[in-house]
């Protein structure tokens, strides 16, 4: 079914913006629509689409090219995250590594601060701090959330997939075992 939407070999091969990566291109588990290079791929979109705020797509293919992952899912599945979904989770990201941090760390920006009337240059220190406050919480939520969902997306592809494969074939022997036995009662 996904297979239509993909570009064919020969298109790839043809395409300017690709020669710079030579052959490596060319590999067919980057392309193949199979288990192991599925899960890989949507492993690593899933982590860069979580993790990496800008730039998402061209770091998950480039990390798909090196671990021989689909490239085209990799690239797709970045899209977890979105101008729509990139304020909840951020927030479930911040609350998340706030709950796990040690108190002193853990400090949310005053609410004096924020009220303050900030003077033209103060307004670039009260950002720089209250980046710096949320920043370690939202890093430290941001790489949980990556590293959980690519985990979660890579066992999941295999679980999904292999039970595809075992429903198929289940299919399959109960139609030859249906079959068989209307000829043997004839």
């Amino acid at each position: 079914m996904i297979k239509r939407y993909l570009p064919t070999r020969d298109s790839i091969k043809s395409n300017r913006w690709l020669r710079w990566l030579g052959p490596r291109i060319h590999d067919p588990q980057l392309w193949h629509i199979n288990r192991n290079s599925v899960a890989r791929g949507v492993a690593i979109g899933a982590f860069f689409g979580l993790m990496v705020p800008v730039a998402q797509i061209p770091a998950a293919a480039v990390v798909a090219l090196a671990l021989r992952g689909n490239l085209w899912i990799a690239a797709v599945s970045t899209l977890i995250s979105n101008p729509l979904t990139y304020g909840p989770l951020y927030l479930f990201a911040y609350r998340l590594g706030r709950s796990l941090l040690p108190a002193e760390t853990n400090s949310d920006v005053p609410a004096a601060q924020i009220e303050q009337v900030a003077t033209p240059l103060h307004w670039l220190g009260d950002a720089l701090h209250s980046l710096s406050v949320i920043g370690a919480p939202l890093l430290l939520g941001m790489a949980l959330m990556a590293i959980t969902a690519a985990v979660v997306g890579y066992f999941g592809i295999q679980v999904f997939w292999r039970t595809r494969v075992l429903l198929k074939r289940r299919r399959k022997r109960h139609a030859r075992l249906a079959l068989l036995r209307t000829h043997t009662s004839l």
